[in-house]
């Protein structure tokens, strides 16, 4: 959320931020329905002082037993209740309208985010290692995952319709080690893990940016005010809402990993064969929360990205981190890299990671502050990122680790997890 004084100053660069994330929000909508707003709150404001004062003088006409004067002055205060009530219920519902539409704008893109589209239009930043180059011909990572027992996705689809899955010895040790992974790296650098609700009020997702913009991509458990997560990223926010923080000695680092549901409304048709777009998953999630200075939240940006760069390394996977473009942003972020791995069977690198600054936009709807050296209370910035996300990391382990004799080499860096496995058999 975007301070509304600061959203009158820059009308003009909030709007152009709506029209290039492709948002459907009228800015000078929002500050008409603020000026009537104001507006109605001065007259509500008027009229209770009035009504203050009325009653103040009937009880000392009271006292001096001048009853004309005051049954006229409670005439005057009955019929100043009654506009008051009209104007009360209109300052409501333009209350209501205005709180509607200022959710739904958008946080501005930084001024290196390149302008876009769609995905199309990101820009690549980087890229880390070669894609293998194999002497055989390739299996993807579904054709690996049944023939080597990891996969067993007609048997997910009879238990939990489309894009369900299950994974099977290995494949269910690998799915775990990657996160166990994740989690060590994570509590090397400063993070604290926390276990997280998965179900989670309404205002805990309008409050971290998630709704009402994307209420149609989330599950909802019926009569209960109760959403299932799609990232932790939800929930290790909302631990901080309504908070003052300590910031002053080092940013507060906090991560989970968790099982995620996403609706995948939209995707008919898209990603439909194997692990890469699936109603349920895992997340080992980083969340960063800073003082209100830019240099710092850009430096945390770079640390994060990092660290999920870091992870990828442990699992010798090829990798690009490309800047995104404007259109292909969410409403809340500022800035944003995603990390796109190398995926033999799409000969393409596809998204594993998603790393995003939002400034103080999160921070203001959840009321997270801290106090800065002059003691002054300050929203704080907040950031997010994947260290990393399973089963569509499967994708890439399993595809370009494959060799030629069928077996699957497991990276150095998982054989703990996999109690010594050296190749999945």
């Amino acid at each position: 959320m975007l301070d509304i004084k600061w959203i009158r100053e820059h009308a003009e660069e909030v709007q152009r931020a709506a029209d290039q994330k492709g948002l459907a929000v009228s800015i000078q909508a929002l500050l008409d329905g603020d000026d009537e707003r104001r507006r109605l709150l001065q007259e509500t404001e008027r009229l209770r002082h009035e009504r203050n004062a009325h009653s103040k003088r009937i009880a000392e006409l009271t006292r001096e037993g001048n009853a004309p004067e005051r049954e006229r002055l409670q005439a005057a205060v009955r019929e100043g209740n009654r506009v008051l009530g009209e104007l009360e219920a209109q300052l409501e519902l333009v209350n209501a309208r205005h709180r509607q539409l200022l959710l739904q704008v958008p946080n501005v893109p930084s001024a290196d985010t390149p302008l876009g589209a769609s995905d199309a239009d990101n820009v690549e930043v980087r890229r880390v290692g070669r894609p293998p180059e194999f002497d055989f011909a390739p299996s993807d990572h579904v054709e690996l995952g049944e023939r080597l027992g990891l996969l067993d996705i007609p048997r997910g689809v009879k238990a939990g319709g489309s894009r369900s899955y299950y994974l099977r010895g290995a494949g269910a040790q690998l799915h775990r080690a990657v996160q166990q992974l994740a989690i060590d790296v994570l509590a090397e650098r400063g993070f604290t893990l926390l276990e997280v609700p998965l179900m989670v009020r309404e205002e805990a997702l309008t409050s971290t940016g998630f709704f009402p913009l994307g209420r149609e991509q989330t599950y909802e458990l019926r009569d209960e005010d109760k959403w299932l997560v799609g990232t932790s990223e939800a929930p290790l926010v909302a631990y901080c809402s309504g908070e003052v923080l300590d910031l002053g000695a080092e940013p507060l680092r906090l991560s989970a990993a968790t099982a995620c549901f996403r609706r995948e409304i939209g995707s008919a048709g898209r990603d439909v064969r194997g692990l890469y777009r699936v109603h349920q998953f895992a997340k080992v999630e980083q969340v960063v929360l800073c003082e209100a200075d830019a240099a710092v939240s850009e430096r945390m940006l770079q640390e994060i990205t990092a660290n999920a760069e870091h992870i990828l390394e442990l699992l010798e996977l090829p990798y690009r981190v490309v800047a995104v473009c404007t259109g292909d942003m969410s409403q809340k972020t500022h800035k944003q890299y995603d990390i796109e791995t190398w995926m033999p069977s799409r000969q393409a690198y596809g998204e594993t990671h998603s790393a995003s600054n939002l400034l103080d936009f999160q921070a203001r709807r959840a009321n997270i502050r801290y106090r800065d050296r002059e003691g002054r209370l300050q929203y704080a910035h907040t950031l997010n990122n994947t260290a990393v996300a399973t089963p569509r990391i499967l994708i890439p382990l399993l595809e370009n680790h494959q060799q030629a004799d069928g077996t699957v080499y497991i990276p150095a860096a998982l054989r703990p997890y996999m109690g010594g496995l050296e190749r999945i058999r």
